[in-house]
């Protein structure tokens, strides 16, 4: 498996909080929703730091 790009974990993230805002009568699936977008976002975070160096 390749390593993902900074754009593709933030379209990951964006599709995950999409999922999460249809979510809004489910709780507990929402913020799993929203957890795996927090995770997806500090992945494109470190994939552009280490891009910069």
């Amino acid at each position: 498996m390749s390593r993902p790009t900074a754009e593709q974990a933030l379209e990951n993230a964006a599709r995950l909080l999409e999922a999460a805002e249809l979510e809004m009568t489910n709780l507990p699936l929402m913020k799993c929703y929203d957890e795996l977008a927090c995770s997806w976002m500090s992945l494109a975070n470190l994939l552009v730091e280490a891009d910069r160096s």
